[in-house]
């Protein structure tokens, strides 16, 4: 891996493990909260998984408003978002993982 690769995932894990849920609370409660909001707002079902999936189209979208002037933290929100949501879909009941 690149050393620029090495430290966006680096920094998402920090965000995601460690910064988020100080300020927070827990991301699968967060989650679970949105989506129990966004189901009302939008009168269908969103899960966990669907809040940070979308999410993730909320950081691409800010991607391409700004091609020209690419700001870090929309990646690495991105890559941490990927792996929350990627947790609450494969891992859909609360399981504290070996590592």
């Amino acid at each position: 891996m690149t050393k620029l690769r090495t430290l966006l995932i680096t920094k998402a894990s920090k965000v995601i493990n460690h910064d988020r849920p100080k300020t927070h609370g827990d991301a699968r409660e967060v989650h679970a909260r949105i989506a129990a909001l966004w189901s009302t707002y939008l009168d269908c079902p969103i899960d966990p998984a669907d809040v940070a999936m979308m999410m993730v189209l909320f950081k691409v979208a800010r991607v391409a408003n700004t091609p020209t002037t690419p700001h870090e933290d929309n990646y690495v929100d991105i890559i941490g978002y990927a792996a929350l949501g990627g947790e609450l879909a494969i891992q859909p009941e609360d399981k504290t993982d070996a590592d």
